[in-house]
């Protein structure tokens, strides 16, 4: 699997605002440039895919907000990869992997995300911006 952004031939980058709708156009995106890329809807990294993306947009939403009046979402693809990743300019990183060992209190959407990404054999990273003000999710997944 690639792992690194750079070496992915496929990216599109979305700028919202950061309100409930964001989630309904961030998923609508992925679809359309996943079809662009070749990518069928019914590949089986898909629909666990589409909903990472929604549950990472809607944390966004509900706890970056005040904040963050907007959220970027990436999305690229290659061969044999396909990278998502939420943007917001709320400094609080979330302990991804306390989600899933149940050390944590990220039970709901960040569980969600986290077990069907290690279920896909994928990845998950937070990271910050230079300036400590914001961070980016990235999930990575196998294609």
């Amino acid at each position: 699997m690639t792992t690194q952004l750079e070496a992915l031939p496929h990216r599109h980058v979305l700028t919202l605002p950061a309100e409930p709708s964001a989630v309904r156009v961030a998923r609508e995106t992925a679809e359309q440039v996943l079809v662009e890329w070749g990518i069928g809807l019914r590949h089986p990294a898909v629909g666990p895919a589409l909903l990472i993306l929604s549950e990472l947009v809607t944390n966004s939403v509900r706890h970056a907000t005040i904040l963050s009046p907007q959220l970027t979402v990436f999305y690229a693809a290659g061969r044999d990869c396909l990278a998502l990743a939420v943007h917001d300019r709320h400094p609080y990183q979330p302990p991804l992997y306390a989600s899933v060992s149940g050390t944590g209190n990220g039970a709901g959407g960040l569980g969600t995300v986290m077990e069907l990404t290690l279920g896909l054999g994928g990845t998950a990273v937070v990271r910050g911006d230079g300036d400590g003000k914001g961070k980016s999710i990235w999930i990575t997944l196998p294609l």
